[in-house]
């Protein structure tokens, strides 16, 4: 039920999201694998295979989606806000298991590492560049870190950053704690691993887990961020998100720490615009690390914009401090108050 629940509220802030932050029809490009092109709102601006990179941003941002999720859906908000900065970005759909369609990330870790190496060599040669940077979510936070480790993919990642990371597994909950004493644990993981794969292996404890940590869970030559939220329901602890490795190339984030009263979590975090200015941050230090942020969850829709009055809210990082601003956004006045 709690699953369903964050799903739905996923969907409404989704659909509102999309809604209010359109994106401009020149990022729109073609798909090389969708027979229609991508030409409005938040699924334009990447996977574009002619795009070169700049020296402001000289690497790939490749995307890397969580458990479930797809090339788009994913990164709805991100991709399309990273390509109007200037990134070349790209992202893959992984790990199809069973030939389901649209919900990715089911397979073994193994097998979507391999896809991820094969669709970064792809990236490299159309780019015309030796290394790329990663942003991945959920699942996506950790399946890249097997690519570095088994398949030689450190030489070919300069920054990897990992939001909702699963990088010591997740209890769900206590799940797995309150299985094990019942002796339900393995006919339960019998039941799920015919359905996903991977699931099995984002558990804490997994044997597949603590055999790619093992030696230590960081390679030498790239630069980690990880960021988690208090309010993950999916990873738990959401403190077992962290990289351990005491390697001066690693940052450990906490969202809160950045705005204490945003309340994102497993989901919306991959949708946060306070998320996506320190992402950009990461990936390109001249930006500043935090920006004051509007949450477009929270942007007036034409209706409300028609009645003269909204409410949006925002959160300033650097002061951890909310405001609730009243808008008189009658075409043609500016006037505002913050309370």
């Amino acid at each position: 039920m709690h699953f369903l629940k964050t799903l739905t509220v996923a969907a409404i802030a989704l659909a509102t999201l999309v809604h209010g932050s359109p994106v401009p029809p020149e990022l729109a490009v073609d798909h090389p694998e969708h027979a229609s092109p991508l030409t409005k709102r938040s699924t334009a601006g990447f996977n574009d295979w002619k795009c070169k990179s700049s020296s402001a941003h000289p690497r790939a941002l490749v995307l890397v989606h969580g458990m479930s999720g797809n090339a788009i859906d994913n990164w709805l908000y991100m991709a399309p806000r990273f390509a109007a900065k200037g990134y070349c970005v790209f992202a893959l759909s992984y790990g199809q298991l069973n030939r389901v369609p649209i919900v990715y990330g089911l397979d073994k870790i193994e097998n979507s590492a391999q896809q991820l190496s094969d669709f970064i060599d792809k990236v490299l040669a159309a780019t015309n560049t030796t290394q790329v940077d990663i942003l991945g979510h959920s699942e996506g936070s950790f399946m890249p870190r097997y690519y570095l480790k088994r398949l030689g993919g450190a030489s070919k990642v300069h920054k990897f950053a990992g939001i909702g990371a699963v990088n010591q597994g997740s209890t769900l909950r206590g799940l797995t704690m309150l299985l094990q004493p019942l002796g339900l644990y393995d006919p339960v993981l019998k039941i799920i691993d015919p359905l996903c794969h991977a699931c099995l292996q984002l558990l804490k404890d997994s044997a597949f887990l603590k055999e790619l940590n093992a030696g230590g869970d960081t390679v030498p030559g790239v630069e980690y961020l990880t960021l988690v939220t208090k309010y993950d329901e999916v990873v738990t602890p959401y403190t077992s998100g962290f990289l351990l490795d005491k390697n001066p190339k690693v940052q450990n984030h906490v969202l809160q720490d950045w705005c204490a009263l945003d309340l994102s979590e497993h989901l919306l975090i991959a949708f946060d615009p306070i998320v996506f200015n320190g992402l950009h941050a990461f990936f390109t230090p001249s930006s500043p690390l935090l920006q004051t942020s509007v949450s477009p969850v929270l942007t007036p829709s034409n209706d409300e914009r028609q009645s003269g009055l909204s409410i949006v809210r925002w959160c300033s990082p650097s002061k951890k401090k909310q405001h609730d601003i009243h808008m008189d956004s009658t075409p043609g006045t500016s006037k505002h108050s913050c309370e």
